[in-house]
């Protein structure tokens, strides 16, 4: 194949699965990875796509945020294995929150049912899970529903929010980095992440490798906001060391 048609591809592969890796396509292609680098630095430089940890994103899509389902099929092995290293995290009874997002729904479908928990959390999917089970003594924030995320937001789950203090909270970002810290697309959201991190005496996040560096709109903690950050081996090396440069625990799933 020549480049021409492999950078093609790569194209079309972003724009329809909203990025391309740099991992998988280096083994579909049957190529070193270093030359799919080369090929998405060209495809930046025509405009095409825009480079990001481990691979690159469509330029069309950068605003763009992708609602639950398709989040959901993104490096979900990665983040059933977050979700699995976060039960080590849970306290053996006390209060726990659930922030919207795929990886944190996953945790709420972990949680033991030998523990006497109170969960709170503004998401539809965390709360759909958790409704029916007898050991968990389940709060819902309410306030408006935000369609892509399904997750309560604005002036209601703010004003809950500010009469709360919870034992450890769990997290989900589109984006973060040692620099910019945990990222969000909406405003709306971010606020209400923010008033989480605020109520919390413990804060973990748990993120996949894909988002690093994958700066957003809208950031609601800094990174030594955290004191727990839970991902997986994706990560490379220098990615872990900026991370624990802030003083965050960095757990690698």
């Amino acid at each position: 194949m020549y480049g021409a048609e492999r950078r093609q591809l790569l194209v079309r592969r972003a724009r329809q699965d909203g990025r391309v890796d740099v991992g998988n396509a280096a083994g579909e292609f049957d190529v070193a990875p270093e030359t799919i680098r080369r090929d998405l630095g060209v495809l930046e430089r025509q405009g095409l796509l825009r480079r990001v940890y481990g691979g690159a994103m469509p330029v069309e899509r950068l605003d763009f945020e992708p609602a639950v389902p398709q989040r959901d099929r993104t490096n979900a092995a990665e983040k059933d294995r977050i979700a699995r290293a976060a039960v080590e995290l849970l306290p053996e009874r006390g209060t726990l929150l659930l922030d919207a997002g795929t990886t944190t729904s996953r945790l709420a479908g972990l949680l033991p049912a030998d523990r006497e928990l109170t969960v709170v959390t503004n998401s539809l999917p965390a709360a759909n899970q958790l409704a029916h089970r007898s050991h968990c003594d389940l709060h819902l924030i309410g306030g408006r529903v935000r369609t892509t995320t399904l997750a309560a937001v604005e002036a209601w789950a703010l004003r809950t929010l500010d009469g709360l203090t919870i034992d450890i909270g769990f997290f989900g970002a589109n984006g973060f980095s040692a620099t910019r810290g945990c990222t969000t697309p909406d405003s709306a959201e971010s606020a209400v992440k923010a008033a989480m991190v605020r109520a919390c005496r413990r804060r973990a996040l748990l993120v996949d490798h894909g988002k690093y560096g994958d700066d957003q709109f809208s950031r609601f903690a800094e990174i030594d906001e955290i004191d727990v950050l839970v991902t997986d081996g994706g990560l490379d090396e220098q990615a872990v060391a900026e991370l624990k440069d802030t003083a965050a625990e960095v757990v690698l799933a």
